[in-house]
Parts: C-alpha cells; structure tokens; sequence
C-alpha cells in the first residue's frame, strides 16, 4: 500500500505545485494576469479530463503488460523531453492574441508531465485493485487531494518566497522523475498478475452491472456544481469583498476538503444530516448577502463564504462517494467526474465572462445548485423536499434582486476576460457643477470626471496637482513635454497636456479605451497629442522603438490587485531606457488597501543605484481629489532632486533592507502585506 500512497501523493503534490509556478514563468511573456491566469487555468482542466480519459482508455482496452509498456514510455519521454522552463523560441512577438500563445507555450513546457499526472489517480486506483483483488482503492483519493491542498498552501508561503521561479521549476522536474520512477514500479507490479480466467481453475467472476445513463448524468451534475461553487464563490470574493492576493486559496482549499472527508472514510458523510443542513446554510447564506454592506467585516464575510462553501462541496461530494461503482468501473467514474469539473470550470471561467456583463455567476451558481439538488433528492423525504424548495426559491428571489440592484443607474456594464466595468453618473444636488460620472473596476473607482463643462477638464481621483504624479508632470514640464502612461483608466492624466505635449498610453483592456472614448471627455479634450497602445504595457514597451519620456506613471492595477510583472527589476530597466537621462521621472502609484508596496520600488530602485521620493498627498473633497500614495524615481543627478515638490507630504521611502529585490524569478507578496 505504501507505494502506491506514496505515488498518488506525489503526483497530487506536484500537479497542484505546477499550476501556480508554470503560470508565474510565463507571466513576464504575456502580461495582464487575468488572461493568463484564466487561460492556464483552462488549460489544466482540458489536461486533467484528457489525463482521466486516457486512463479510462487503457483500463478498458489494454491488458496490463501494454498499459505498463505505453505508460512507462510515456513517463520516460516526459522526464528526457519536458523542459518545464518555458523554451525562449515560443516567446510572443505580443503583436497576436495571448490565449493560443499560452496555450501553445503551456503544452510544450509542461503538457506531457501533466498529462500524465492527470491520469495517475484513477490508474493507481485500478492497478491497486488489480494487485489487490479488488480491493476498495478509494482512500487513495482522499489521499491526492489531501496532496493537492498541500500542495496549494505550502507554494505561497513555502515555496515561493523562498526559491526563485528557475530553482522550483528544477526542484519540480527532479521530483517528477522520482514520480515517474514510482509510477513504473506499480504498473510493473500490475502487469504481474495474471489476467482474469487464464487460469483453468479460476472460478468465474461475476461481473457487476454497468453504470446507466442516468448514473453517468448524475456522476456529471454532483461534479459540477462544486467545481460552478468554488469558482463562482473566489470571483465574488474578489470582487465584492476584498482584492487580497492569494484570496483564492480559501474556496479552493474548503473544495479539496471535501474530497478529502467524503472519500477518505465512509462515516463521515451522512446523507441526512447534510440533506437538512446544505438547504438551512443555503437559506443563511442568501439572507447574509442580501444584508450584507460595505461595512461588514471582511472576517465575518469569509467565514461565512468558507464554512457555508465547505458544506455545499461536501454535500455535492458525498451524493457523489455514496454513488461511487464497484472499482471495476472506477475509471468511469472518475472520467465522469473530471467531466462535470471541466463543465462547471467552462461555465464560469470561459461562459460567464462572455455571456454576463457583470459578475452574477455566484446568484446563478446558488440557483441552479438549489433545482439540482431539489430534483436529486425529490420525494426522498418529505423535509428535505420543503427544504430544498424554499432554498432554490429563495435563491431565485435573491438572484433578481441582486442583479436588478446592481444595474439599477448603470449607463454602461461590460464585462470581459480582465474584469467587470460599470460607469455610473451621481447627479444628486441642484448644483450641476458637482455632477459627476465614474468608472469602477470591480469595486474600485478607476476614475472620475465632472460633467460640467466648465470643470471636465480638472484632474480628479488619484491624478489630483498635488499627487505624485501630478507634481512629476508639473516639475519636469518644458515644451513638447513627453509623458508615457501605463493603465488608462477614464483618461485623467491626459487632461495634464498642453499644445505641443505628446502623450502615449498603454493600456491591455480593450473595453476601457472604449469606455473613456465613449463615456468620458479626457481623451476628447485632450489639448495636445495623446496615442492609446493596445496590449501589455511591458510588452509594447519592449518592441518600441526609444521613447524619452519625460515622466513614465505605472498605474496598472486590476481592481486592488497589482501586477507583479510590472514591479520587477527587469520591468524597471525597460522603464528607464524610455526615459530621458537624466531628467526623466518614474511615477509608480503604490496606494493599495492590502500592500505596501512602496518598500518594493525603493528596493528595486536602489539595486539599480536610483534615488525614491514618497508622495502623499491629501485628500480635496470639493475637488473630488482623493488620498493617494506615489513613489518617484529618478537618477541621483535628475534635477528634480533639487525641486522642492510643494509640500509636507515629500518623505522618504520607508526602506526595508530585508526585502529581496523582485525579480521576473521572485517576488514574494506575503512579506508586505498590512498588517493593521
């Protein structure tokens, strides 16, 4: 037994350790992290389905002596061919849409290993089965994902501080090689037994009944609601509650949970307690979000997101372990399952980005697993019956509500693979000089405009003369002043130009240069030459030709989250070769809920021998000019050393020596998070 655990846990291990590490590599090729995060992440679950399929393949149509042989054959090429660093000839000229280059560089660096590991549950399982007389294998189940959750906690806070990006892939490909060392060893164990009734005096064996259509549909179902659940519940999460780094750790944690409870033992689920219980927390958790406000405590929020997620995936699990075949059939059932992951993964990750303008999948998510479980369990129980009913109504009634509550006094709500975008007006007063409009990512205001004419033109939000930036432009200005802008927001900084002034914007959401062309003024108005780059900043950057900005403003955030691409050592370089020397200024907006993120650029900063200043500047209600943090960088013999900045707000950067430097191969977000 001990090999066979030893061989699930590792694959588990190091299937879950590669997701967030190959996707971390990549990163700096095709920036925008909501992209590459959605298209890795559709990747794994394509490869975890082929991996089941394959497995269910050769279960039901090699005998053991050619499953070992094809297995093993496989797991050889893997370890000699593989390379896991991503080889340089795939990087992307940045000019072609990032999904089918991902896709492209993913399957070369990683997609046999983890193909391969893919498939080792359900072979083991059945091997096992083989060797052992069919015993129950299902424990080892339990067993992968207990190996999973390791795996996803311990890469965060373990792993990756700790390691650069090309030490873990190394580490990772050593410990594949033991895996596939492992994984040999027990289909040589298999082919060793001989096949059923080739012996003459083998009693016949009763073969059990195969699963039915039905119990393929209901195996899909009871898969896929967890899998809709536990991604419907971190979009929410984010969006609605906090943009904390690694929040997602949280449902996916309480999803690998329940695996591990349901499968681990028989006693631990029991059907009618949870029958009762899934529908009671339902009906809680509706009235939680229907009440729930901004002034909620986040603790509050995740607890009841966490406890009331695990009950769910652990009700959905156990329907579906109280279902499990005899292990003859194990493969397909393990295949069916794989199967509801990926629909449920395609529902939200891929459909719902497509198909809802704004982020509605949690409301959907909750009704369709209140019908679902209604008509699972209708008429085995009077109660649960009542239960269920009143939950999936309840649930409608929410639904409608939230949505309706939500676009009610939207002008606009798009929605794509880089978030969710509504632009809303606030004309409450009788002085139409205070009428304002505004773009919210999420649930941060990405910009502000007055709707008067008299006062369109004024600077606003985190933009305001006294911010960092707006202090940067005004200090270095001189005629034909050049300004290069990374996030475009609504537009504001452009509202900075004079005649003569160029202004060149990279922005990699396609739906806000829409929004600000459409719905604002700053770009319309702008009083000198403003272009608008389409892409990855940090790409675009790196294929134009020498720009000499005279000031350079990072401001690319998707909702509070920051992309970690564009605070590295390597980004920073690119960055000062547009700069002019050595006048020109690097403005980083660092104001972030969750991050202090100004010790990073003075680390940064100061392994490139550049000076910081720190910017704070005070918030002018009547103005709409809210607080904001921004750190200056320069070189030591920039005039702007000398300016005296207006202000009581120019400090020093608080340094932190014991901050390694970021890097395109580390960064480490735990180390500078706030703690208060």
């Amino acid at each position: 037994m001990a090999i066979y655990a030893s061989t699930v846990f590792l694959s588990a291990f190091l299937l879950f350790l590669v997701q967030p590490l190959i996707a971390k590599l990549i990163l700096p090729w095709f920036g925008g992290s909501a992209v590459v995060w959605n298209t890795c992440m559709l990747f794994f679950q394509i490869l975890l389905l082929a991996g089941y399929a394959y497995a269910h393949w050769t279960i039901q149509n090699l005998n053991a002596r050619k499953q070992f042989i094809l297995h093993s054959s496989l797991i050889g090429a893997a370890i000699l061919l593989a390379p896991v660093l991503p080889p340089e000839w795939l990087k992307p000229s940045g000019e072609a849409a990032p999904i089918l280059p991902i896709l492209a560089v993913l399957a070369v660096a990683i997609g046999l290993p983890y193909f391969l590991l893919s498939s080792t549950s359900p072979l083991l399982q059945a091997w096992y089965s083989r060797v052992h007389n069919a015993a129950p294998p299902y424990r080892l189940f339990a067993l992968s994902n207990l190996a999973s959750l390791l795996a996803l906690l311990a890469y965060p806070v373990a792993i990756e501080p700790y390691l650069p990006a090309g030490y873990q892939a190394l580490g990772w490909r050593a410990a594949f090689a033991a895996f596939g060392l492992f994984c040999i060893y027990t289909a040589w164990r298999a082919a060793q037994v001989a096949e059923p009734g080739t012996t003459a005096t083998e009693a016949p064996i009763e073969v059990p009944a195969p699963p039915t259509v039905k119990d393929y549909l209901t195996w899909i179902t009871l898969a896929s609601l967890p899998s809709m659940l536990f991604l419907s519940f971190t979009s929410h999460l984010v969006q609605n509650v906090a943009s904390i780094p690694f929040l997602w750790v949280i449902p996916l944690s309480m999803y690998l949970l329940s695996f591990i409870l349901v499968f681990d033992s028989d006693k631990i689920y029991r059907p009618m307690v949870f029958r009762i219980l899934s529908p009671v927390v339902l009906g809680g958790l509706l009235y939680g979000i229907y009440i729930s406000d901004s002034d909620t405590k986040i603790h509050w929020q995740l607890g009841a997101a966490a406890l009331s997620l695990l009950v769910f995936c652990t009700f959905c699990h156990g329907e579906l372990a109280k279902r499990k075949p005899h292990p003859r059939y194990l493969t397909a059932f393990f295949l069916m399952m794989s199967v509801g992951g990926a629909v449920g993964g395609f529902l939200i990750s891929i459909a719902a980005p497509l198909l809802l303008p704004g982020y509605f999948e949690l409301y959907i998510s909750l009704v369709l697993f209140g019908f679902a479980s209604l008509m699972l369990l209708y008429r085995s129980h009077w109660a649960t019956d009542i239960l269920w009913t009143a939950a999936a109504v309840g649930a409608i009634v929410l639904a409608v509500v939230e949505i309706r509550s939500t676009s009610n006094g939207v002008r606009v709500m798009v929605r794509n693979f880089y978030g969710s975008l509504r632009v809303q007006d606030s004309t409450s007063g009788e002085d139409k000089e205070t009428w304002t409009r505004t773009l919210i990512h999420g649930t941060i205001n990405h910009g502000l405009q007055f709707l008067s004419d008299q006062r369109y033109l004024l600077p606003t939000t985190y933009y305001g003369p006294n911010s960092g930036v707006g202090l940067a432009i005004a200090n270095t200005w001189q005629m034909n002043h050049r300004v290069g802008l990374i996030g475009l927001g609504t537009g504001t900084l452009s509202s900075y130009a004079r005649k003569g002034d160029y202004y060149r914007i990279y922005e990699i959401n396609p739906l806000v240069l829409d929004i600000a062309r459409n719905e604002f003024r700053f770009l319309k108005g702008c009083r000198g030459t403003c272009d608008v780059v389409l892409g990855d900043a940090r790409l675009s950057l790196e294929r134009d030709p020498v720009q000499n900005f005279d000031v350079l403003a990072v401001d690319a955030f998707s909702g509070d989250s920051i992309p970690v691409h564009l605070l590295t050592k390597e980004a920073f370089q690119l960055y000062f070769r547009h700069l002019k020397s050595p006048n020109g200024v690097l403005a980083v907006h660092v104001s972030n809920k969750h991050l202090r993120l100004g010790p990073v650029v003075e680390r940064i900063a100061t392994s490139m021998g550049m000076k910081t200043l720190e910017i704070d500047n005070e918030e002018i209600e009547d103005a709409q000019v809210f607080s904001s943090d921004w750190v200056l960088v320069y070189r030591p013999n920039s005039m702007i050393a000398d300016i005296p900045l207006v202000t009581s707000a120019r400090t020093a950067v608080a340094a932190r020596p014991e901050l390694r430097t970021w890097t395109d191969d580390y960064s480490n977000l735990f180390q500078i998070f706030k703690r208060e």
